[in-house]
């Protein structure tokens, strides 16, 4: 990290480097159902089409807060006018989540790499009583200064209103002001808002509000706080889904993504693929993306070339490999109790369902499956159910845990997995069981898997 402050002159154009995005970075933190995977620190993964995502430095914190609550929520990371970077997020490490708090946290960074020293800034002084959660940031033109909104509980307003305040430097605001309180309803928290598409600007928000229950988006042909509109209806896949992030195509530029974050159960969002223009989504299958082990509360933006590769030179990636289901796409591989299987994320220890994929003991062209949180066991098969035992060193063991790499029995761009020793038969789930099996072809889509760090 680097001590200096970095900020962009809110005067100058649009950074050139956009143009040339061809890659995306997501900022999250992390939990796990019974909290042993909580990380209340900015972590980063990256991604060349905004679904299918890799994390950086292992799945381990890029920035750790040190100064507030000393941990963070709903991280929100903004491509600033100059090129640089901002990065804010909410001040808060433990549950209390309706903590009077009016500062949120700033990092800023030249090229996403080398980072400042964490600040607060005080954005909800003028709401003492007030929590200050989910900051997210957008460009104003006509103010020439960068918009902050969060949610709020503002003195004398409606529980849950959308509050925004301004800045050009990142040290200092103006007093907040209502941004989008559903009408005066209030109920509404979380913000995205999406800027100039064809001259209408859109914001999305979830809204637990009755019949309107989900992500909703609302537009303007202004920024003006106040004059946004609801245009959808409710975006719900089940479960209680919130923080909206909206992300654009980089290959359609009419093509949008919407990520939104699941918490019950915790740690699973849900995706939909369409249009902000038209408000018209559609549900993605969880086969169509992968979001990083224990990941919540996102935040997506294009990135170029040169700025991916000097994340993965930095930080590295993962180390450990996950199967996903191809029929089963919510289920991974894991082991429990010693047996193999596939079951529904999330779970915990989330460690159950990552791998090493070393060379096969058997056969170093083949591949065995080293659990990460039991170093030197193995996925072996016995009486052709498939489970997890220590290497004994023998050549029978090593010959049970080899399998060999072939294309994806269902799918050829997935993997399916033969055993070594009995090629006829091959890994697969059964009654979410993981057996070795010969297979008529109504059962390929047992075998097949898709790995995901």
């Amino acid at each position: 990290m680097i001590g200096a402050f970095i900020v962009a002159s809110p005067q100058t154009a649009p950074a050139e480097a956009a143009t040339a995005n061809s890659a995306y970075v997501m900022a999250y933190f992390r939990e796990s159902p019974n909290g042993s995977g909580n990380s209340n620190n900015v972590h980063l993964a990256v991604s060349k089409d905004a679904l299918e995502w890799t994390a950086l430095n292992d799945n381990a914190p890029i920035l750790v807060p040190t100064l507030g609550t000393k941990g963070i929520r709903d991280p929100f990371l903004f491509r600033l006018q100059d090129g640089s970077w901002v990065m804010t997020a909410t001040d808060l490490k433990n549950e209390n989540f309706g903590a009077a708090n009016p500062s949120i946290h700033i990092w800023t960074s030249p090229d996403l790499v080398n980072w400042s020293s964490d600040r607060l800034l005080n954005i909800n002084s003028a709401n003492p009583n007030s929590f200050t959660w989910a900051p997210a940031i957008f460009w104003d033109p006509a103010r020439a200064q960068y918009g902050i909104t969060f949610s709020a509980s503002p003195t004398g307003g409606p529980f849950g209103t959308i509050l925004v305040v301004y800045t050009s430097d990142f040290v200092t605001t103006t007093a907040p002001v209502t941004f989008f309180d559903n009408n005066g309803q209030g109920g509404v928290i979380d913000s995205d808002v999406q800027t100039d598409i064809n001259g209408v600007n859109y914001l999305y928000y979830r809204s637990p509000a009755p019949n309107q229950t989900g992500l909703m988006g609302a537009r303007s042909s202004s920024l003006t706080p106040g004059s946004f509109t609801p245009y959808t209806t409710g975006l719900y896949q089940g479960g209680c889904v919130e923080a909206p992030t909206v992300v654009r195509s980089l290959s359609d530029p009419n093509s949008w993504w919407l990520w939104g974050d699941n918490y019950c159960p915790n740690n699973k969002f849900n995706v939909w693929q369409g249009s902000v223009t038209t408000g018209s989504w559609t549900p993605l299958s969880q086969r169509n993306f992968t979001a990083p082990i224990g990941s919540k509360h996102n935040s997506i933006q294009p990135i170029t070339s040169t700025e991916y590769n000097g994340l993965t030179t930095k930080y590295g990636q993962s180390s450990s490999t996950r199967l996903k289901s191809s029929n089963f796409p919510d289920r991974y591989v894991r082991h429990q109790g010693g047996a193999a299987r596939i079951d529904a994320f999330p779970f915990d220890p989330q460690q159950d369902s990552q791998w090493k994929i070393v060379p096969g003991l058997a056969d170093p062209s083949a591949v065995s499956f080293e659990s990460v949180n039991f170093p030197g066991q193995y996925l072996r098969h016995s009486n052709f159910s498939v489970v997890l035992n220590a290497n004994d060193g023998s050549a029978g063991f090593a010959a049970d845990a080899t399998f060999k790499k072939v294309a994806g029995l269902s799918d050829p761009s997935w993997s399916s997995f033969q055993s070594y020793n009995y090629p006829t038969r091959y890994l697969r789930h059964r009654d979410f069981s993981l057996r070795i099996d010969p297979l008529s072809s109504s059962e390929y889509a047992d075998a097949t898997f898709r790995l995901v760090p």
